[in-house]
């Protein structure tokens, strides 16, 4: 069988999350819910032949991570590839606090999600051109195995996104719940099929 299965978990819920904001790559921690979260999602990998464990280098990803790699006796391999969007001069801002603040540059990056680009960040274009490369190479490392991918919301999305062949501008009609889990098989003759999404 010559398929990689990437397990693409997004990391749990994080301190702050009652009001919609951008953590981009600051390090928040998770909640105890959070840490929960991955609690429930290493007895969902129970029994999985898994590999290896990779994750995004911040904490929010790490920590759980090493929830996941613990049964299997694994360390995670930490990349700052598969971290967040990085969201420049809006980074840890409230979502109604930027459309008070940056009321044109707001309605800007909602009329063009996938080329807008924060001031000091990325845009969607840049996003995919660090991570999907990286995945690609893991997929490519692990061919007959099984690995787990923990990364965010944004990174999640766009890796989902090429897998069923969608554009970035598509970015949110793909829901990626604190917690959640993504199977992917990835196969040698490069053909990708999405098994499960935000379970």
């Amino acid at each position: 069988m010559n398929r990689t299965r990437i397990y693409l978990v997004r990391h749990g819920q994080v301190v702050g999350h009652e009001e919609k904001r951008y953590n981009g790559q600051g390090d928040v921690p998770l909640t105890s819910q959070g840490e929960a979260q991955f609690g429930l999602l290493q007895l969902r990998l129970t029994g999985k032949p898994i590999a290896a464990v990779y994750s995004s280098d911040l904490q929010r990803c790490l920590e759980g991570a090493r929830v996941l790699a613990k049964p299997f006796d694994l360390t995670p391999i930490a990349l700052a590839e598969l971290r967040e969007l990085h969201i420049g001069d809006w980074e840890g801002m409230t979502w109604q606090e930027l459309q008070a603040r940056y009321p044109k540059e707001w309605q800007a990056r909602l009329a063009d999600i996938v080329n807008y680009r924060v001031p000091g960040g990325e845009n969607l274009i840049d996003l995919a051109a660090r991570v999907l490369p990286v995945v690609g190479e893991i997929a490519a490392r692990h061919q007959g195995e099984d690995v787990v991918v923990v990364g965010h919301g944004g990174v999640n999305r766009v890796i989902l996104l090429d897998a069923i062949g969608a554009p970035l501008e598509r970015l949110f009609h793909l829901e990626q719940d604190y917690g959640c889990l993504n199977t992917i098989d990835y196969f040698a003759d490069g053909n990708k099929v999405v098994r499960l999404l935000n379970g």
